[in-house]
């Protein structure tokens, strides 16, 4: 009879800072902090800032810079292109130890595992001096019969550095996991939200273990299947499956960004839709879709003193479904008079978004409706340019402009994109 499945539940330690010092070895051991889009506030912070600094997460950089340069704390801009990267890198790693993974976010996996507890925490040591010796980032092993029992098991590991890491739950006797869930509160739970917290302390649930011990059919007449679910899990029963396949396609696409500088500007505005349209209609491509309708939308920022709070949205359905840059474009600019009704507007933020996505294999347009530039395969050859040499190296239009435009995202902290740009690849010094 083979042994019952485990779930391992492998998520990396301060992804974000990990990676930062996987490829520069001066910040090891150091603080670290890396800041939000235009380098607004920490979003991320190692072990070591956090010791320093408890309520480090979410300060505006303005007001940590100083402290900052006092305490020897490395702050860096956020470089999603590095963590994507290294993010693949992990998840690949992982899949050589189980058929069973689903990847839950940028730094977490889900994965299926057979043994005994002491033999999967074996493997567990084994799987993190892997990812640690191939990628440099350390990573974390919980697990437990269930997927909400392995997120119990990764609280512990969390505050018990003398785990090294690595626990399976299912090395505790039945009396030992009754403690360990009364001492967790119930709003520490995985699917257990603020407004559910506070309901259920109403009803005389303050811990995991009164959560545990509910009458499943109670919990889910009184919440949701969600809630009978996280019960039955509690108890060692799986309810919560492990998604082995991803959905490959996405119901609607979006590339939205704040920008480094108020715009006030109508034809600054035409080149960020028309940038943003382009954008779009990469990840449009790359799930080998097509779109038959698009809408821009741009709005001021809520703490800005200088205008008066405004948004505005439009959109426009396309003739025919496409993936063609030219054609996506050019409907995104004639929105245009909508988004810009008025001067002295001072626009934060901006996003196009395509809806009503459809395989590409799936339509065939009659050629008397086919747009002008279909056909011509210019997205697939802008794709292939910019995969071969830098992710905006060419465009059309106003969104080809070489000089990289002054209200993009700032990110003036940026570390090297080490696998992403080739200009930009470690130099190694024997």
């Amino acid at each position: 009879m083979p042994a019952p499945l485990s779930i391992a539940l492998i998520d990396a330690e301060s992804f974000y800072a990990s990676c930062e010092a996987a490829f520069d070895p001066k910040l090891r051991g150091r603080p670290i902090v890396v800041l939000s889009n235009n380098d607004g506030c920490v979003v991320a912070a190692n072990s070591v800032a956090k010791q320093i600094d408890p309520g480090i997460m979410f300060k505006p950089y303005f007001q940590i810079k100083s402290w900052a340069q006092t305490m020897g704390v490395a702050v860096r801009s956020s470089n999603y292109e590095l963590y994507g990267a290294m993010s693949n890198r992990i998840a690949e790693i992982i899949s050589r130890y189980s058929a069973w993974q689903e990847v839950y976010s940028i730094d977490e996996s889900f994965v299926g595992l057979r043994g005994t507890p002491a033999e999967l925490e074996r493997v567990g040591t084994e799987i993190r001096q892997a990812v640690r010796r191939l990628t440099g980032v350390p990573v974390r092993i919980a697990m437990g019969p269930t997927k909400s029992l392995a997120k119990v098991a990764a609280i512990g590991v969390k505050k018990t550095p003398a785990m090294n890491g690595v626990l399976h739950v299912g090395r505790y006797s039945e009396e030992q996991m009754s403690r360990i869930l009364e001492s967790i509160p119930v709003t520490d739970l995985w699917g257990v939200a603020g407004r559910s917290g506070k309901k259920l302390a109403g009803m005389n649930v303050h811990s995991a273990r009164d959560l545990r011990d509910l009458d499943p059919k109670w919990a889910r007449k009184k919440f949701n299947v969600n809630m009978e679910r996280i019960v039955l899990e509690l108890c060692g029963i799986p309810c919560i499956p492990l998604e082995l396949i991803p959905p490959t396609t996405k119901d609607q696409l979006i590339f939205s960004r704040s920008f480094s500088k108020k715009i006030t500007d109508a034809r600054e505005m035409e080149q960020v839709i028309s940038l943003y349209a382009q954008r779009v209609s990469a990840r449009l491509r790359a799930q080998c879709s097509l779109a038959g309708h698009l809408s821009a939308w741009a709005m001021t920022g809520w703490a800005d003193t200088g205008t008066v709070a405004h948004s505005a949205q439009a959109s426009v359905g396309l003739s025919t479904p496409t993936d063609d840059p030219i054609t996506l474009t050019k409907a995104a600019r004639a929105l245009m008079p909508k988004l810009f009704p008025t001067e002295g507007i001072r626009y934060a933020r901006a996003g196009v978004v395509l809806t009503d996505l459809r395989q590409a294999d799936g339509v065939q347009p009659l050629d008397l409706f086919r747009p002008e530039f279909e056909g011509r395969g210019v997205g697939q050859a802008l794709d292939a340019i910019n995969r071969k040499f830098a992710t905006t190296a060419v465009g059309v239009g106003l969104g080809g402009l070489k000089a990289p435009p002054g209200w993009e995202m700032k990110r003036e902290l940026l570390s090297q994109r080490c696998l992403t740009n080739w200009d930009e690849l470690l130099v190694a010094a024997a």
